[in-house]
């Protein structure tokens, strides 16, 4: 009788971990996987809590990376969202797919693996935070201690209806950024003494928006480019104001790297405004794992388990996988995401356990 992911999944969902709270999630899960025989170490950075798990020493070394955070409930529940209720064969709270149900389908699987290799678990308390003090700093500990797998899935909910639909192998990167164009004030009635800070700003914008950044790659959609605010804050109706900014969001595939869209955003706006100020800050950077025996196995696994062929996608925003991809290959696969974030947050205890199922195949495949 395989392990049931269902009492894990609920003890966890009763952890009201909003990020950054911790609420006794992850000393529910260390004693879950202790029970099991693997090593845990406790790695708090700054005030996240994180958590790294092993069981044996050998290689093959996989990897399952998750967090035990999740978004604020929010309103329009039917019940108490921390409660991890079971109604009519669905369980219900906050985290149930995003992603406590997976992190507890993977316990499960754990227990029931007796293949060569080594297990272990990449657990970070901030993934729906800032991520800066979670598993990047985890990963760097990891690689201190000899620790980095040889490969590492992440269990975020990639798949839109059906479980089975799709492995993610890449991620696009984000780029956000901040303009102030610097003009001088003055009156409406005189433009002439004046420098409009907002036909420059305007301009800029228009050019930076009149043509897609990139057609596309093999693997990746087009590269978006977002206008997300624009600000002057003047409550004068005459007067021509001393400055101008807006927002963006760059959404980028992997023809591109963070530093070089900074400076291709500085050239574009260098050619209508003299004076501007740029504050650029780059939350991960477009990676693609490669195809390969180990994307292969992981793939055939799926198929083998759920009864249908997954197909290998980028699509998506980011995830902690983009700091995993500086360590070792890394894919994502989950559970079906259609109510995460979401009041009534749900998932079928069916569809939990078949992720169990399916995560049992994928460790065999890689011991």
């Amino acid at each position: 009788m395989a392990t049931d992911p269902l009492p894990l999944a609920q003890a966890l969902i009763r952890c009201a971990s909003v990020t950054p709270a911790d609420a006794g999630a992850q000393d529910v899960l260390a004693a879950a996987l202790e029970a099991q025989g693997f090593r845990v170490w406790r790695l708090p950075f700054g005030t996240t809590p994180n958590l790294f798990a092993r069981r044996g020493t050998a290689g093959p070394h996989f990897c399952f990376a998750g967090h035990t955070d999740v978004v604020p409930p929010g309103d329009g529940w039917d019940g108490d969202p921390f409660r991890g209720e079971v109604r009519d064969g669905v369980l219900h709270g906050r985290g149930a797919c995003d992603m406590k149900g997976a992190v507890a389908a993977f316990v499960a699987a754990a227990a029931d693996h007796e293949g060569s290799g080594s297990v272990s678990l990449l657990i970070t308390g901030d993934e729906e935070g800032p991520a800066t003090d979670g598993t990047v700093r985890v990963l760097d500990w990891m690689a201190a201690q000899g620790h980095v797998p040889d490969f590492c899935l992440v269990g975020e909910p990639t798949n839109p209806a059906r479980l089975g639909e799709i492995i993610k192998i890449g991620r696009r990167g984000s780029l956000n950024a901040h303009i102030t164009v610097h003009g001088t004030q003055g009156h409406a009635a005189y433009p002439q003494r004046a420098d409009n800070p907002v036909h420059r700003l305007v301009r800029a914008l228009g050019a930076l928006t009149a043509a897609p950044i990139d057609s596309g790659t093999e693997w990746f959609e087009p590269s978006s480019l977002q206008i997300t605010s624009v600000d002057v804050g003047n409550p004068a109706s005459n007067v021509i104001p001393g400055h101008a900014s807006a927002r963006l969001n760059i959404r980028f595939n992997d023809r591109h790297t963070g530093a070089g869209l900074d400076a291709w955003l500085r050239e574009a706006l260098a050619q209508y405004a003299e004076r501007f100020d740029l504050e650029v800050s780059v939350s991960g950077e477009a990676f693609l794992t490669a195809l390969g025996p180990a994307v292969d196995r992981l793939a055939a696994a799926v198929a083998g388990a759920a009864g249908i062929v997954p197909r290998l996608d980028t699509g998506g925003g980011t995830s902690d996988a983009r700091f995993i991809a500086r360590h070792c290959p890394v894919a994502e696969f989950g559970l079906v995401g259609a109510t995460m974030h979401q009041a009534n947050e749900r998932v079928p205890v069916a569809e939990l356990r078949e992720l169990s199922r399916i995560y049992s195949a994928v460790l065999a495949a890689f011991s």
